[in-house]
This record gives C-alpha cells, structure tokens and sequence, in this order.
C-alpha cells in the first residue's frame, strides 16, 4: 500500500508537471501566433507606406525640378537686382560725398562769418573799455593821448634814453611792473605792531634755539663720554677674555690654537667678533667646518673663558659635555675643578664622570607616578 501510494504520488506530480509543461506550450503557441499575426498586420502597413512613399518621391522629383528652373530663374532676377543696387548705391555715395563737402563748405563760411562778427565785438568792446578806462584814471582823451604816447612817439627810458616804441617789448615792461606792484601788496596800517611783534617772537624763537643748541652739545659730549666709556670697558673685556680664551682653548685641544678677532677694529661700537678655531693636526680655523664635538668644546671653552674673565659667585651649564669624548671630558673637568675654588657650578649632566666630581648631587625620580626630588652630597 506505501509503495503504491508513492508511485501514485510520484504520478500525479510527473502529470502536474506534464499538465503544467503543456499549458506553457500552449500560451507560448497563442503568443506566436499572435506575434505573427502582429508581424503581418506591420508587414502590410510598410508595402502600403512603402507605395505611398513611392508615389510621394515621384512628386518630389517633379518639384525639385520645378523648383530648380524657379531657383535659376530667381537667380538671374536677384543678379539684375544686386547690379542695379549697386549702380544706385554708387550714385547715392557720389550724391552724398558732393553734400557733405557742400555743406562742410557752408558751414566753414559761416562760422568764418560768426567769427568776424564775434570778433569785430569784441574788439569794440575792448576799444570801448579801453577809452572808458583812459578817461576815468588819466583824464584825458584817447586822441590827445595817441597824439602823445602813441607807437610812433619814442619811447623815453629810465636813463632818460629815447628809443624806438616795440609793442612786445613794451608788453614786457608793464607785465613786470604789474608784477612788481602786486608784490608790494596793500598798505598795512599794522605793519609797526606786526613786526615788534614778529621781532619779540623771533628773539624769543632765537633764544630757544640757542638753548637747543647748547643742550645738543651737552648730549653730544655725554655720548662721547658713554662711547668712550664703552669703547674702554669692551675693550678691556675682549682683552681678557681673548687671553682667556687662548689659554683654555689650548687645555681643551693640546697643540692646537684657538683665538677671537674683531671683525672691524677700528670702530669697536659696531665690530664684530669671530672665532678662529684650529685643533691640533688640522688647517681650518672656521667653525663651520669642525665636528660637532670640537664645536661643543669651542663653545665651552669661549664660555669659561667668559667666566675666567669676568668672574661671577656662580654658574649654571645645561648638559654642555653632552657630545664630548672621555679625553675631553677630563680637560673640561680640570676646568671645572679650577673654577670650584672661586665660584659655585650648578652643572646639568648625564655623564657619571661629571657627577663623580661634584660635591652634591640632585635627581628627580618617579615613584608610584610621582615625581620626587633626591639630593645626596658626596664626601
């Protein structure tokens, strides 16, 4: 009974599926025919558009050829056109040339027209200013005075010489004594007051001066003195640290030679100094071209001969053995020692060598995340 229900079901599932199968055959069957019945349906509606577009074409062509007797016909007429435009527009340029000189002509003549009237009233009006002017300030009339004093009377001189009347150089006489008449100005009734007072302030101005004068060569010599003062003081300074220098230069580099020099001698206000650096078996003396240990010790000999020079109670060194070997460290320590005797050293360091001698040391530890200082002095 299982085994004929099995096959049962394994039957009815091979006739769903063969059931299922043959209705897909069948819509994929009505959907061709449907596709070509479409197909059909287009295939007639391109032989009917295609007859259409033939007989449409043959029309074309007939137009096109009407249309290219019309284009050639339009052609020629646009050719006699533009010729005869042409011609009238040559006409219309000569017609407006002979216009435009005509009336460029016309009106020259009539601005020259206008000028000579401007002018001609103008000079009448000058002429009657002129009179107006006569009459009012000499009194007399216009042809008593060209009878007189006209171009063809000489012309009497300063010295009393009587020379020939030029218009030009006459111009010239008035325009400077016009000139010398308005820089004489206006009578000022004032002028007395003016210039006691203009006086009195001057005084005072000359005396304020005199003062300024005085206190500037008081300041020049104060500064003379100050300059001089520094000048001595720099001088005596660089003397002894350069001697300094010399010496401890040659204890830090046995052999070899070490001084400082002043760039500009001659005015120590404003000079310079340099340091000539030469280690034992070497040429160079300038700094650049040393290691950065020999630059270390030069710096630290430039700084205890400082130190020897102008002795201070104490001094305070941040780590400066830091590049240097053991032979120079024990150079440099004899120093320190030397410097112990006048002078307390406060030395930041990391060397052992350094710390050995020293007369108390202090640290910082960290401890559970805090910092303690420790200090411990050394017999």
């Amino acid at each position: 009974e299982t085994d004929a229900r099995l096959a049962l079901r394994t039957a009815q599932e091979r006739l769903g599926a063969v059931v299922g199968k043959a209705a897909a055959l069948r819509e994929r069957a009505a959907s061709e025919v449907a596709s070509r019945e479409r197909a059909t349906r287009r295939h007639q509606r391109r032989l009917q558009a295609a007859r259409r577009a033939s007989a449409i074409g043959d029309d074309a062509q007939a137009a096109i050829a009407a249309m290219t007797i019309s284009l050639e016909r339009a052609r020629e007429a646009e050719a006699h056109a533009q010729q005869a435009q042409e011609n009238h527009a040559r006409q219309l340029a000569d017609l407006r040339t002979t216009y435009d000189q005509t009336n460029a002509q016309l009106t020259e003549l009539m601005d020259a027209a206008h000028r000579e009237e401007l002018a001609r009233a103008q000079l009448s009006a000058r002429v009657q200013t002129h009179v107006e002017k006569i009459q009012a300030e000499l009194g007399v009339e216009p042809e008593v005075l060209l009878a007189e004093y006209g171009p063809d009377q000489p012309v009497i001189t300063a010295d009393g010489d009587e020379i020939a009347y030029v218009r030009a150089e006459q111009e010239q006489r008035l325009r400077q004594a016009e000139r010398d008449i308005k820089r004489l100005g206006k009578i000022n009734p004032l002028a007395l007051e003016e210039h006691a007072a203009l006086s009195e302030r001057h005084d005072f101005l000359a005396s304020q001066v005199a003062d300024l004068k005085r206190s500037r060569a008081d300041l020049l010599t104060i500064i003379a003195e100050i300059d001089q003062r520094v000048q001595r003081v720099f001088q005596d300074a660089f003397t002894d640290t350069a001697r300094e220098f010399t010496a401890v230069f040659s204890r830090l580099f046995p052999g070899g030679e070490g001084k400082l020099v002043l760039t500009d001698p001659a005015d120590m206000l404003t000079t310079g100094i340099e340091v000539e650096a030469r280690p034992a078996g070497k040429r160079v003396k300038r700094l650049s071209l040393l290691s950065g240990g020999e630059r270390s010790l030069t710096a630290v000999a430039l700084l205890v001969a400082i130190f020897r020079a102008r002795p201070s109670p104490f001094y305070v060194m941040d780590e400066v053995e830091a590049a240097l070997d053991d032979r120079n460290l024990d150079r440099l320590l004899s120093i320190f020692q030397e410097l112990q005797r006048d002078s307390q050293l406060i030395v930041i360091t990391h060397q052992k060598r350094t710390m050995e001698v020293a007369d108390a040391l202090y640290g910082v530890s960290m401890r559970e995340g805090v910092s303690h200082v420790i200090s411990q002095r050394v017999n």
